[in-house]
């Protein structure tokens, strides 16, 4: 085989490996646990905490207003 050809091969081969193997791993099977959901608690952890960190939690946004309420209340 000319080396062109095999070149070629070899990339087809190599995308055709990935595309299979990611359509295997993403599959959806269903309400049993894959291979993947380790992976995704963990991004969806992370997104959370990045929110929090952000944006502040919503108790101490709620705390820090019930002590300004007080305090214009109780001078």
């Amino acid at each position: 085989m000319n080396p062109q050809a095999d070149k070629i091969v070899r990339r087809i081969t190599m995308v055709a490996t990935v595309t299979a193997s990611y359509f295997l791993l993403t599959a959806d099977y269903g309400p049993e646990p894959n291979v993947l959901d380790p992976v995704k608690n963990t991004i969806l952890s992370a997104q959370s905490s990045l929110k929090e960190f952000i944006i502040g939690s919503r108790k101490e946004h709620q705390g820090s207003s019930r002590t300004s309420n007080n305090a214009k209340e109780h001078p």
